[in-house]
């Protein structure tokens, strides 16, 4: 039950902190679509996207208005594309690219996710054949959205795969240069990648989900800056409480809505993501969580031991509203979507470097980072490399976002709109990596990979 304080604080926490949903995400199997003709494969996808989710705009738009909780985004997953592929000629793979899209814009919605493959051990056919449609299907679609997921800590890490991402990267920022670059905002590339993640990019409907399921993103990094603000120069124990109890409330409302979007939508809940994703407008920002506990400056020296605080106390008061919290769930550092990061990066307080330590001990990793246009592909291999290493040498999720402007300059600001916001062109080193990129094979899993 929720008594009258709670829902006058949930009240305050929507209109001066910025609290929403962020996303409403609807996860849908496409394997009942498989066959052998492109073109039918394209219309059958279109057509089961589109059926199962015609009523999901329509759904959120009466939650928004029966609980008066803003409801920013709703989207579609899908099974991994190249799991259903494998029938069709290669060339016909960016048909379904275009099925996808054509089906988001008939749903209203922003994104739609899973233009993807799962390749860390190795790739099949129809897995390698999608990898090389990325550019294409990114500079010729509006709202598909494609993750590649490279390593597992089982089963180590696939540098054949970290190598050709760096490529298709480095194509896709060409492919859509006349917009800033922005298909790499669209492409990301992931180490243990969760199969239940309502957000964007990453999302897609994994092999263990039913047929439907209805998957719940919270946010809400205002709300917890202004819990820490209030706690005053409280210790570390009671810093933590606090944000455990902020997260409890903010998961309490995602469960909620979850709760009502299944019932409404007759298909099963899935999980709520309590991931604190910040936006480029003031108030909702990570980084400025981070300077509220007692930092100058985002990236300064104490940054990584105060995510890390943050990252735990949400996920320990998010378990404790919902039995059922799933995708990354934590705190999110994404440069160009959080007004306190594009701050800190701006003035050099925030380095590529010190995000890369921060990303050990956060939901994701290193996220819509703008770094020069004529960044090497080998370059961009090896960041890639260096941060699914992490993930696999600590059992979790990492990802790189990364966007090499075409023409853009360390300094420059590349603006990118809405929620993707704007980024700081960063700098990288210059040495190269190349001969260590191009050995090629697997890194094999580390040794406490074995569990059994």
């Amino acid at each position: 039950m929720y008594n009258s304080n709670e829902i006058y604080e949930t009240i305050s926490m929507i209109r001066d902190q910025n609290l929403d949903i962020r996303t409403i995400t609807m996860g849908i199997s496409l394997h009942d679509c498989v066959c052998e003709d492109g073109n039918r494969l394209a219309e059958k996808i279109y057509d089961k996207v589109t059926k199962t989710a015609e009523n999901l705009c329509s759904v959120g738009e009466e939650i928004e208005k029966i609980y008066g909780i803003p409801i920013v985004n709703k989207r579609v997953s899908v099974t991994p594309i190249s799991q259903v592929t494998g029938a069709i000629r290669p060339e016909d793979v960016i048909k379904v690219a275009h099925a996808l899209d054509r089906a988001a814009n008939t749903l209203g919605i922003n994104f739609i996710g899973g233009y993807s493959a799962l390749v860390q051990k190795g790739a099949t056919r129809a897995a390698t054949a999608l990898i090389d449609s990325i550019p294409q299907a990114l500079a010729e679609t509006s709202r598909v959205c494609s993750s590649v997921n490279v390593a597992t800590t089982k089963a180590g890490i696939n540098m054949d795969a970290v190598r050709r991402m760096g490529e298709i990267i480095k194509e896709t920022a060409e492919a859509t240069k006349d917009n800033g670059s922005i298909g790499c905002a669209k492409l990301v590339v992931f180490a243990n990648v969760p199969e239940d993640n309502p957000f964007m990019a990453g999302a897609f409907h994994g092999a263990g989900e039913a047929e439907a399921v209805i998957n719940v993103g919270v946010s809400g990094p205002g709300v917890v800056a202004r819990a820490v603000e209030m706690a005053g120069d409280c210790d570390f124990s009671t810093l933590a409480e606090t944000i455990k109890k902020t997260a409890f409330k903010i998961t309490r409302m995602g469960q909620l809505v979850a709760t009502e979007a299944s019932k409404r939508l007759n298909i099963p809940f899935g999980i709520v993501d309590l991931s604190l994703a910040p936006t480029p407008a003031i108030g909702d920002s990570v980084a400025r969580i981070l300077e509220n506990m007692g930092l100058e400056c985002c990236g300064g020296h104490g940054t990584t031991a105060a995510l890390a605080l943050l990252n735990d106390a949400v996920k320990k008061g998010g378990v404790m509203a919902s039995s059922h919290v799933g995708g990354l769930s934590g705190a999110f550092i994404p440069v160009s979507e959080d007004e306190g990061m594009i701050a800190a990066a701006a003035c050099g307080a925030l380095t590529l470097d010190k995000l890369e330590a921060m990303t050990a001990v956060c939901s994701v990793g290193l996220d819509m980072i703008a770094v020069p246009g004529d960044t090497t592909a080998e370059i961009i291999s090896a960041i890639i490399a260096d941060e699914i290493s992490i993930g696999v040498a600590n059992t979790k999720t990492t990802a790189v976002r990364l966007i090499p402007a075409v023409g853009s300059k360390v300094g420059d600001m590349i603006t990118f709109g809405g929620l993707l916001g704007e980024a700081p062109v960063m700098p990288v080193k210059g040495y190269s990596p190349a001969r260590f990129i191009h050995r090629g094979g697997r890194i094999p899993a580390p040794i406490h990979s074995l569990k059994n």
